[in-house]
């Protein structure tokens, strides 16, 4: 028999919307014991507002944090740091009864043109958040902090010059393959300046190419025991198992990126079909077929995943209920590999094991650029190297030496 969780009755300013936040706490998927805590929570900061002399209204952040103080002041441990707060305000904005922060405004010409060239990039080319936050914008503000001066960025200044000086300075800094994304990320800049019209001259012819080894290597895909031994190190009595072992199918299986298993919803499987729609690389969206074996997993998956509000498709584990992204599903990967004693791997590697193991088994290079949905044939041309078997025909015989000693 289940132990009755006691739930404390929360008394002061806040009392109106203890009933709402208990319900909202379970919609995120909090055990009872949990939201009880979080329940006893609200009631200690309803009763330190009314000590004070304070509403709901005036629940802002500082007297949030004074809130915590108080409680660290008296000796207290239990929510007494100053992120405890947070869910509890978050449910009280949400319902717009406490204060919103005000929205930081940009101070700078600086801050104002990088904003407009993230927005450009998110809806005019398509990018992922990932993208734009992680690898183009930081590169847009090194660039553009560089010409940061007294008189401003002094761009209708802008010449090839001052380019080339830019990317002499940095490029010796990173390795081939950061130079590299950064001369990629620094033409974009200069196609928007120019489009926009912050710069009367096209730039781009400007920025030089970086030497680009990556032909001169073999895409490295597992050997299909390692694979097994991933699969096999997932727990499938835990729900956190059952997860894992669905996301590495459909790395493994399909060569889906970790972004694009981090984006699956629970609409995107169509089960009459057999079909999973997967939200691919600048807004494309394609429809691969379900393997069996990946379709039984997400089942197994799903039959222990938690109800909530959330239409994605993998949820952490534990409360809140939130979704996983990129990092997070590259991470499984590395978890999998520390369980499985094999070297850590990123998830991308799974993908070119999908593409080898395609290719081991008879399938085309048509056929694996489709289910890889790579945009050019050139992508797809680097596993050609990979067919040894096929390239021996090409091998052209040892020229003998003849009669030479």
């Amino acid at each position: 028999m289940a132990r009755k969780v006691w739930v404390p009755v929360v008394s002061g300013p806040l009392a109106p919307y203890a009933a709402g936040f208990e319900s909202w706490l379970r919609s995120r998927s909090y055990s009872s014991s949990a939201a009880a805590d979080r329940m006893y929570q609200l009631d200690q900061l309803s009763r330190w507002l009314g000590r004070e002399g304070l509403g709901v209204g005036e629940l802002t952040g500082d007297q949030a944090q004074r809130f915590t103080a108080a409680r660290r002041a008296a000796g207290l441990v239990s929510w007494a740091s100053p992120q405890s707060v947070t869910l509890p305000l978050e449910y009280l904005r949400t319902l717009g009864v406490a204060p919103v922060p005000a929205p930081v405004v940009a101070q700078s010409l600086l801050e104002d043109l990088l904003e407009d060239y993230r927005r450009y990039l998110s809806a005019e080319r398509g990018l992922c958040d990932h993208t734009v936050l992680d690898a183009y914008g930081p590169a847009a503000r090194l660039f553009l902090a560089s010409r940061d001066g007294s008189d401003g960025l002094g761009l209708e200044r802008l010449c090839a010059a001052d380019v080339t000086s830019f990317l002499a300075g940095e490029c010796p800094k990173r390795s081939m393959s950061g130079a590299r994304d950064l001369v990629c990320a620094l033409r974009s800049l200069l196609r928007y300046l120019h489009l926009a019209g912050v710069i009367e001259v096209p730039l781009v012819w400007a920025v030089p190419s970086v030497a680009d080894l990556r032909d001169r290597t073999l895409p490295r895909g597992l050997e299909p025991g390692a694979v097994k031994r991933l699969l096999a190190s997932c727990d499938r009595r835990r729900l956190v198992g059952r997860r894992d072992f669905a996301i590495l199918l459909l790395l493994s299986r399909l060569g889906l990126r970790a972004g694009e298993v981090a984006g699956l919803r629970l609409d995107d499987v169509d089960w009459r079909r057999g079909e999973l729609l997967v939200r691919g690389k600048g807004g494309r969206h394609d429809v691969l077929p379900l393997p069996v074996d990946v379709g039984e997993a997400i089942v197994s998956y799903l039959r222990r995943r938690p109800c909530c509000e959330r239409r994605e498709l993998f949820l952490r584990v534990t409360a809140p209920r939130e979704v996983l992204n990129r990092s997070t599903i590259g991470w499984v990967v590395r978890a999998a590999c520390d369980r499985a004693g094999l070297a850590r791997v990123g998830a991308h590697r799974l993908r070119h094991t999908t593409a080898t193991g395609m290719l081991r088994q008879g399938a085309s290079l048509g056929e694996i650029g489709q289910v890889l949905r790579h945009r050019e044939q050139k992508t797809t041309a680097l596993y050609a190297k990979v067919d040894r078997i096929a390239l021996g025909g090409l091998v052209r015989p040892w020229p003998s030496l003849g009669g030479v000693a």
